[in-house]
Order: C-alpha cells, then sequence, then structure tokens
C-alpha cells in the first residue's frame, strides 16, 4: 500500500481515491482502505462490501497487470451504491484501466 501512495499514480473523486500501478504480472490486485473516521465498523464493512462487488463487476473490462488501492474518503459514508458505481467507473476510465475497447 505504501508503496503506491508512495510511487503509483492516483485519480479522486469526492467519494473516493484510487492509486494505482503497474506491475507486469499477469493479474491485477486490488486493496481497499476505509479508515475509521468513516464510521463503526458495521458502516466501514458496508462501504467495503460496496466497492467490492462494484470491482467485482467492473474486473473483466479492467486491464490486467495493475495493483489498485481504492481509499474512501469521508463523502463515502453517505454515498449510495449508484454513486459509488458512477464514481468507481469515472477513475477507472480518467486513469485508462479500461481494455482499449472500453466499457460495456
Amino acid at each position: 500500500f505504501q508503496r503506491l501512495y508512495n510511487k503509483g499514480k492516483r485519480a479522486v473523486s469526492p467519494s473516493l481515491a484510487l492509486y494505482y500501478r503497474r506491475t507486469g504480472k499477469k493479474t491485477t490486485r486490488l486493496g481497499l482502505t476505509v479508515g475509521t473516521k468513516l464510521g463503526s465498523a458495521v458502516v466501514r464493512n458496508r462501504i467495503k462490501r460496496k466497492l467490492r462487488e462494484i470491482y467485482r463487476l467492473e474486473e473483466p473490462q479492467l486491464k490486467c497487470g495493475f495493483d489498485l488501492v481504492i481509499v474512501a474518503r469521508t463523502r463515502a459514508r453517505n454515498a449510495d451504491y449508484r454513486t459509488l458505481e458512477r464514481e468507481l467507473k469515472r477513475l477507472f476510465e480518467a486513469s485508462s484501466l479500461y481494455e482499449t475497447g472500453g466499457r460495456a
């Protein structure tokens, strides 16, 4: 995580921050960070479940060989699923992480 924060590229939205770096490996690894500022364990786990599901659905369209860390910002606490989905897709697009064919 620390290597991505220091040497990776980043893209931000009001609710999320995405740190990414090419690894050259065949797989993409995902890390999630949801700090205690966002609320109790129940709230933090709910945010993580939403982010994991959004990533799971988008993964087939993403390029391979990256390390990704998604950081939930304070506004993610009140954001609904659709808002998080829209912002994360926008971050993937801005970071050129989609395959050349684009999103389906």
